[in-house]
Order: structure tokens, then sequence, then C-alpha cells
């Protein structure tokens, strides 16, 4: 439309001069496309995509800007750790240089002298400057331990009796000796070299170590090296072949020519810088001998051929890694101490072990994924003169297959599993236990459908499920206090299940991990039980962490007395305590020791 408007009043303006007809048509024409280049106007047409040429330098920084984590809905994306690879081999010298220079460096020039590691001294004491005797060796019978007939100093090393005394042209004397001792060992020396390359060194053997160590990862780089070689023959066919120092297999191919004559050899790998071509066995070559008598000016018509033709008969099948496995480990210790605190309060000790364990299965022929987990978490405090108490108890698994249905959806079976693994007390009261391993247990299972709508996000719906409460041992623990009937060890419930689990990470060292789980009875569908848990967790260092860790459940199921002001219970009309559902929660703020492996 604002081609037609554009030309139209061109023509209104055109025709005004009186121009003739030809000339119109030509300056319309003229005056359209440098409309047109100018970008004023725009054809229905593709557009090409304009040719993009970068630098090595440009590509570096257009790729370090893409690179930032704001970019990444998650940090740990292949694409972005290809990238960083590759941005860190553009932008550092190539290996091979590293190598030789490491291989012919003179790790025997930058070594200390052992002796710079000691602190030496001088040590003083005396011994006998003794001529010997003409008439021969002293019998050391003939010595005597009195000091009275001793001509020398009582701290001499050899007693002489007097009778010997006078066989001696000079006094008996004692000659002063000093000996260099070590009296200490240094934990690090500096040098005045301005040649080391260290600042310091803190080993006799640090050099030694080094030029091992050096070795030892060069070997290893060298065994675990592999690039693919492409064997090229008549034609446009391509055959790859990997070439790495750990398979040690040999290929077997037939080598074809035009005319389809073909000779078998094997192809393999001797080294990480070797490749082995060898001729099968059974396979003979003849020469064409030169013949002594006839005409001599007799030709062989050949056809030199410039490249033979590889065809790959075998094909190397890569194992697929189906099972990942993942540990995460986090201890903290909280500490709190009063001496003379006016202001008052208690001091404590408390300490929390929180251990998780992943498996997760992923097998995309047959569109089938699993995801499970299992996790112990278990802190105690001691606080005052109470004895050491427990505070958290939790051991749990989490384990859901799952099969593709269609876009983000997944046929899902789902089994969730809770108890704890020591006794539980309401304290102060610590003779009577309210729970214990297995008193009581948790069992879910629900089928249904899982939305995933990222990696990091798991919906889950599953509306056949079944909810098993349990106590086993009623003689000792309460199982009404678990929603249990006082005359049963067990309850079912049948019904819905909602599961959501999510990580978001907003920046590579801060992450917010949700759970939350719903269950509803077909019995009660009104009564939801709510099983909430949020941990907010930031890196300090590699090692440690500051976690916030929010616990919410609440049962209809599950209900405790009602109190009045005075902290005494209420009474119903038929004089049993009054009680009812309510929220249970819990909050931990600390800094934990992380491990991952």
């Amino acid at each position: 439309m604002q081609l037609i408007i554009s030309v139209t009043a061109l023509t209104i303006c055109i025709s005004g001069f009186g121009q003739s007809s030809a000339d119109t048509t030509k300056t319309m024409s003229e005056i359209v496309d440098s409309l047109r280049n100018a970008g004023l106007i725009y054809n229905r047409e593709v557009q090409e995509t304009p040719a993009i040429e970068l630098t090595t330098e440009q590509a570096v920084k257009f790729l370090e800007k893409y690179y930032r984590p704001r970019f990444w809905h998650d940090i740990n994306d292949p694409l972005r750790k290809a990238l960083e690879h590759l941005i860190f081999l553009t932008t550092h010298p190539p290996y091979d240089s590293s190598e030789v220079f490491l291989k012919n460096y003179k790790y025997d020039s930058i070594k200390i002298p052992w002796e710079k590691f000691y602190v030496w001294d001088t040590l003083k004491f005396k011994i006998p400057d003794i001529e010997p005797v003409s008439f021969g060796m002293v019998d050391s019978a003939h010595f005597e331990t009195d000091t009275i007939n001793v001509a020398a100093e009582s701290d001499s090393a050899a007693i002489i009796p007097k009778e010997y005394y006078n066989a001696f042209s000079e006094p008996y004397i004692l000659k002063d000796t000093s000996i260099l001792v070590i009296t200490d060992t240094l934990r690090g020396v500096n040098s005045s070299d301005p040649n080391l390359p260290f600042r310091y060194y803190d080993s006799l053997f640090q050099i030694d170590s080094l030029e091992v160590a050096v070795n030892s990862l060069i070997k290893y780089l060298e065994e675990r090296d592999s690039t693919i070689i492409n064997f090229a023959g008549l034609g446009d066919a391509v055959v790859p072949v990997w070439s790495n120092s750990k398979s040690n297999n040999m290929l077997r191919y037939w080598l074809k020519n035009e005319y389809n004559d073909s000779v078998t050899v094997w192809i393999g790998s001797l080294g990480h810088d070797t490749i082995g071509l060898f001729v099968e066995q059974g396979v003979h070559f003849r020469r064409q001998m030169t013949p002594t008598v006839g005409n001599t000016e007799a030709r062989v018509n050949v056809e030199r051929q410039d490249r033979s033709r590889l065809l790959e008969l075998q094909t190397v099948n890569v194992p697929k890694r189906l099972w990942k496995y993942k540990t995460e480990t986090n201890l903290a210790f909280n500490q709190t101490g009063l001496w003379n605190w006016v202001k008052g309060g208690e001091g404590s000790l408390s300490s929390l072990l929180d251990i998780t364990g992943y498996a997760d299965y992923n097998n995309k022929d047959k569109k089938l994924s699993s995801n499970n987990f299992v996790r112990l978490k278990l802190g105690f405090i001691s606080s005052g003169d109470n004895p050491i108490r427990k505070n958290t108890d939790i051991f749990e698994s989490n384990s859901k297959v799952n099969h593709k249905a269609f876009g983000k959806f997944d046929f899902s079976a789902v089994m969730l599993f809770k108890t704890q693994l020591l006794k539980g007390y309401n304290y102060p009261n610590d003779s009577i236990p309210v729970s214990k391993i297995l008193n009581p247990g948790n069992f879910t299972l629900g089928l249904g459908l899982d939305y995933k709508p990222n990696a990091q996000t798991s919906i889950n719906f599953s509306p056949l499920s079944y909810k098993l409460t349990f106590v086993t041992d009623t003689a000792n623990i309460d199982q009404t206090k678990y929603g249990v009937d006082k005359d049963r060890k067990a309850k079912h419930e049948p019904g819905i299940n909602f599961l959501i689990s999510n990580t978001m990470r907003p920046s590579r060292n801060v992450s917010l991990t949700n759970r939350l789980l719903l269950f509803t009875s077909y019995q009660k569908p009104k009564n939801i039980d709510v099983d909430w848990e949020l941990t907010f967790a930031t890196r300090l260092n590699w090692f440690t962490e500051l976690k916030i860790n929010t616990h919410l459940i609440f049962s209809d199921n599950i209900k405790t007395p009602v109190l009045d002001k005075d902290k005494n219970p209420v009474l119903n009309p038929d004089g049993t305590e009054k009680k009812t559902a309510r929220i249970q929660f819990k909050e931990m703020i600390g800094v934990s020791l992380a491990f991952r492996f």
C-alpha cells in the first residue's frame, strides 16, 4: 500500500510539470529504485542474510559477551561449556608448545641445595689428645674408675691409669673440638636468585615432585588424546577413523580401485600419533619380471592412479551413557558460648548432616527416563546443661519413571517413602518416645502425567494415587498422633497426588530449590496434606555454602492438643482433650561444608 501511495503521489507531482509519458516512466523507475536503496520502501521478497565476517579478535569478544550467565537458563548447558572451551583454546597458546616447553625444561637448574632447608649450629666438646704408647696398646683391664689417680680433667672421654702416665713425653691434656649439627628444619626457603621462578620453596624435593607430576600429566594426556583421521579414496566417500592410543583395536577394510579389484587391509591406532596399516595374511604381491628375450621395445599399458578408495565394512559403536550418578554432602556446625553474659542467654552447640544421592536414567531410543534420589538429614543440638538432643531426622527416597507421551508431557509413575532413623521425644520428657525408625512411615504411589516446561522444572499430577501411613510398634508409639486409628497399625488412603520440583539459579553461585507435595484423599477431598521444603543456597567458596532451609508440613490427620493462655489443655464437653490440625514449620540458617562428587 505504501508503494502504491508513493508511486501515485510521485505520478501526480511529475505530471504537473508536463513531461512526456516516456520521460515520466523513466523518472518514476529511477525514483523508486532510489527510495528502495535508501530503505524507505521495501519489497515483499525475502531479504537475503547479509554476509557476516569477523576477525579472530572480534569473534572472541562476541562469544565472551554471550558467554555471560545472564543469557542462559542453565550455566552448565553443554553449548555454554563448549563455547568456554573454544574461547580458552583460542586465547591461549596451543598445547603442543606447552608440551615442548615442559619436556625440555631443565628442572635441575632451579633446585636449592639441601642444606638450605636446615638451621645449622656448632657443638663444642673435648676429646683426649694422646700420643701412641711405644710399647703398644694398653689393655682395658688396667683402666681404673677412680679419678683421684687421673692427671686429666674429670670430663675426659678416657681414663688412663697412673702407672702409664710417665710413658708420655707431655702431660695428658684435653683438646677442644667443634662439629656442625642440625638444630631445626625450615618450613620455607627464599632464594636471592632472581632467575628462579618460585617465590619460595616449601620442600626439599619440591622440584623433583614438580617434574614427576608434569611428566605424569603429559603421559596421561597422550594416552587420553584422540582424533579423527579421514581416509579418502576414489569418489566422494570419506571414511572417518578414530585414532586413540587406548583403543588398540584394528579395523578391517577393503581397498578398491575403479576396476573393482580390492585388497584387504587392517587399520588401527598404535599410539596417540601413530596409525598402523597392515595387509591381511594370505595376500600376495607379484612383481612383473623384466623380460630377457624378445622385443625390448614392448611397453606395458599401465594407468597411474593418484589415490585409492577405502571402503568401510565395520562401524564403531560408541556405548551410550544411560545412567548418571551424583552425591551432595553438607555438614554444618553452629556454636554459641556465653560467659558472665549479664543480658542472659544460653550457650549451645549444634550440627547438621545432609547427604543426598542421585541416580538418573535416560534412554532416548526407548523414550524412557527415571529420576531417583535417597536423602538422609540428621541434626543434633546441645544447649545449656541439657544433654545432646536430636532436632532433625529425615530419611526419604523418591523414584519417578517417565515414558514419553506427547509434547512436553510424559506418562509417569511416582513412588515416595519417608521415615526417620532415631527415636524422637517431646522434650523435656525424654522417657517416652513419640517416634522411631518406621514409626511412623509414609509410602505414596501415584500414576499420572509429568509436565516438564524446562530442564529445571517438573510438575507431576497423579490422579491415581495411594498413600499408606503405618506405625508398626503401637505398644510404644502412639499411632493416633499420625492419623492412624487407635485399633489399627496403618491407614490406607486412595487419592490424588501433586508434586512440583523446581531449581532456579539467578546467578552462578546462587540456587533456590523448591519442592511442594500435595495430597488429598478421595474420602475427604477438601482436606489437603501439604509438604513444602524450600532451600536457598549461595556458594561462598569452593567448599562452603550459606544455606537457608524452611520446611512446612500440614496434615489434617495429625492433630495436636489445644492449649489455653496458661498452657493448659482445653477439654471437650465429654472430658477429653481438644485437638486440632496445625501447621508445622521448621527453619534453619547456617554455613555448611559442601562436597559434591
